[in-house]
C-alpha cells in the first residue's frame, strides 16, 4: 500500500516446472478470448524493448510464466537439496534496514546464504550516486553466490521510492498501453542505473466500480480488460529491460476501501466479481510475469477463514492451480496490519501461515522481523515435515529465480 513518510514499510506450495497440458489450453482458450480486449496491448507490449534505451541484455524469460527454464529450477532443487536449513530459509527473505549504508549484519547474512536480498525505502535511497553505491555493497557482499535481490516500490506519480528517478505520473495517469509501456521502460532504465533488479509493479488491481477504492489514484483507469491490457505492455517493457516485475496486490485488491497497512480490510464481490478482477492477472502470467505479490485482504467469497496471504485456496489452488503460475510467490509486508491481526501480532507466526499457503518470499520492512520470522520459520520447519518440504520447494524456485533473472 501507499508509503508513509519516516516509517519503514513496504508498500507457493509445490509448483509444476511446466504448466499441463489442461492449463496450455486453458492459456491458448484465453488468449483467443482476449485477442479483441488487448490488441493494442499486445502490440504495444510486444515492441516495448525498442525504446528500451541503454538497458542491458534482456532477462531471459520462459513462455511457462515461471521466469526460469525448468533446468534451472531443476538444478536449483538439487543445490538446495545440499544446503543446511538456516541456508534454506535464508532464500525466503527479503529485509529491511536504514540508512544509507548496508550494516554489517546484512552483509554478512547476503555473504553466508541467510537472506535472499533486501527492499529499500526513501531513507536509503536520496540519490542516485548513494544508492548507485549502496548496491553495489551489496552485491559484493552476495560473493560469489547468486546476485541479491534488490526491490522497491517504484509505480510512478507519489509513490516512487526513488524522488529522483521516473515515472512522475502514476499509473491512474498512464491512461493508454503505450503510455504504461513508456512509463515501465523509463522507470526500468532509472531503477538499472542504479542497481536496483526487482520492481514491486505494475499494480494489476482495478479499481473500476468501487467508490472510494484505495487503489483508485494507484491502478491503470478503466475496467478489468483496460488494466490487463496496461499490465502486459508494463510487464512486457520491465522484461525487456531485465527488471523483473512484481505484478500486484493477487488476487485483486481494487475493492477495498482502507489500506491494509492500517486496518484489516474485506472483499465483499461475489466469485464472478473476483474472476473479472483476475484478467490481468491472467494476462501478467501469460506474458511471463516472474513474480506475484500476494495481498492481506479477507475475500469471503474465495475463503472465509484466512486472508489472501495465508490462504491455501487462494495462493495455490487459485494462483497456481487455476491460473498455472509457475513463478516466485511472494506476501506484501508482513507488519503490514492486516497480516498481524490473525495472528494477534505475532509477525513470524503470519510468515509460516504464507508460507504454508504457497508464499515463497516473505517480504520484511521493519528490520526487527528479521530474527523473528527467520527464527519461526526454522523451529516450524524442524518440527513439520511437510513445513520442511515447502521451505525447500520455496527455496529451489526463489534461487533459480536468482540465477537465471537477475544480472550482476
Amino acid at each position: 500500500m501507499a508509503a508513509r513518510a519516516g516509517k519503514l514499510r513496504r508498500v507457493s506450495s509445490p509448483g509444476r516446472s511446466h504448466p499441463t497440458r489442461a492449463v496450455r489450453r486453458r492459456r491458448a482458450a484465453l488468449l483467443g478470448v482476449l485477442v479483441a480486449a488487448l490488441v493494442a496491448g499486445a502490440a504495444v507490449g510486444a515492441g516495448g524493448g525498442s525504446e528500451s534505451g541503454g538497458a542491458s541484455a534482456p532477462t531471459t524469460m520462459t513462455d511457462s510464466g515461471a521466469g526460469v527454464p525448468s533446468t534451472a529450477l531443476e538444478q536449483a532443487r538439487a543445490e538446495v537439496a545440499r544446503m543446511p536449513l538456516r541456508q534454506q530459509v535464508g532464500e525466503l527473505l527479503i529485509i529491511a534496514f536504514p540508512g544509507t549504508r548496508a550494516p554489517g549484519y546484512v552483509l554478512r547474512a547476503l555473504h553466508e546464504g541467510r537472506v535472499a536480498g533486501v527492499i529499500l525505502f526513501g531513507g536509503n535511497a536520496p540519490s542516485a550516486a548513494s544508492v548507485r553505491a549502496l548496491t553495489a555493497s551489496l552485491r559484493r557482499g552476495a560473493g560469489s553466490g547468486p546476485p541479491p535481490i534488490i526491490c522497491l516500490d517504484q509505480e510512478g506519480g507519489t509513490i516512487r521510492t526513488l524522488r529522483f528517478a521516473p515515472s512522475t505520473v502514476g499509473q491512474a495517469g498512464q491512461r493508454t498501453p503505450a503510455a504504461a509501456r513508456a512509463a515501465a521502460a523509463a522507470t526500468a532504465r532509472g531503477l538499472r542505473n542504479v542497481g536496483v533488479n526487482v520492481v514491486l509493479g505494475p499494480v494489476a488491481d482495478v479499481a473500476a466500480g468501487t467508490r472510494g477504492s484505495i487503489m483508485a489514484s494507484r491502478a491503470y483507469p478503466g475496467g478489468a480488460s483496460a488494466v490487463a491490457a496496461s499490465v502486459r505492455a508494463a510487464t512486457a517493457a520491465y522484461l525487456h529491460a531485465g527488471v523483473l516485475p512484481v505484478v500486484k496486490h493477487f488476487p485483486g485488491l481494487g475493492g477495498a476501501t482502507v489500506n491494509t497497512d492500517d486496518t484489516p480490510a474485506t472483499i465483499g464481490r461475489s466469485r464472478a466479481q473476483l474472476a473479472a478482477d483476475l484478467l490481468p492477472f491472467r494476462t501478467a502470467i501469460d506474458a511471463g510475469v516472474p513474480l506475484v505479490m500476494l495481498n492481506h485482504a479477507r475475500y469471503p467469497a474465495l475463503d472465509a477463514a484466512r486472508i489472501a496471504s495465508q490462504s491455501h485456496t487462494i495462493a495455490t489452488d487459485l494462483l497456481r492451480g487455476e491460473l498455472g503460475f509457475d513463478g516466485v510467490a511472494m506476501t506484501d509486508s508482513l507488519e503490514a496490519a492486516a497480516a498481524l491481526r490473525p495472528t494477534g501480532g505475532d509477525v513470524g507466526a503470519g510468515a509460516v501461515r504464507s508460507l504454508r499457503a504457497g508464499a515463497d518470499l516473505l517480504l520484511m520492512t521493519g528490520p526487527g522481523s528479521f530474527p523473528l520470522v527467520r527464527d519461526a520459520v526454522t523451529a516450524t520447519a524442524r518440527r513439520s515435515p511437510a513445513v520442511r518440504a515447502r521451505v525447500a520447494e520455496a527455496a529451489a524456485r526463489v534461487l533459480a529465480l536468482r540465477r537465471t533473472g537477475l544480472g550482476r
